[in-house]
C-alpha cells in the first residue's frame, strides 16, 4: 500500500501550526522539496533546511506564527488536499480555481513541474490540482 506523501505533508504542518510548534521534520523527497520551496517563496513558512541523519535527508521547517500572544490563538495556515490517489483531479488553466480572489494559492502538478495557480496561468498550462492554501 503506497503513502500519499503530500497529504502527509499538509497535515504535519496543519498539526504542527495547531498546536503552535516553531518547527517540524519531514521527509525530503523530490514532490515535499518542490512543495515547500513554494511555501517559502508565497510567505507561508518562514525557513527550511536540509537535514542528513543516518543517510537520510529532512526538511526541517520553521513555521510562521502570529508574535501576540495575548489574542486567542487562530491558525493562519489552511491547507486542503483536492487530488488524492483514489480520485486525481485535473483542470485546464482557464479553469483553475481562484482562492480567496486571489489570496490563496493552488498547487498544480504540471508538465513543466509543480507551480503554483497564477505561473500555470501565465504559462498557460493545466495539469493535476494537488492543493489549496490560505
Amino acid at each position: 500500500m503506497n503513502r500519499d506523501i503530500i497529504a502527509d505533508i499538509l497535515t504535519s504542518i496543519r498539526n504542527a501550526d495547531m498546536n503552535r510548534k516553531e518547527t517540524i521534520r519531514i521527509a525530503s523527497t523530490n514532490i515535499t522539496e518542490k512543495i515547500i520551496k513554494i511555501l517559502l517563496r508565497e510567505g507561508f513558512i518562514e525557513n527550511v533546511r536540509k537535514h542528513r541523519e543516518n543517510n537520510k535527508y529532512f526538511l526541517v521547517l520553521t513555521l510562521r506564527h502570529r508574535r501576540n500572544k495575548k489574542e486567542s490563538y487562530r491558525t493562519i495556515l489552511n491547507l486542503k488536499r483536492i487530488s488524492r490517489p483514489g480520485l486525481r483531479i485535473y483542470s485546464n488553466y482557464q479553469q483553475i480555481p481562484r482562492i480567496l480572489g486571489g489570496m490563496g494559492i493552488v498547487i498544480i502538478s504540471t508538465s513543466r513541474g509543480i507551480m503554483t495557480d497564477r505561473e500555470a496561468r501565465l504559462a498557460r498550462i493545466g495539469g493535476e490540482i494537488l492543493c489549496y492554501i490560505w
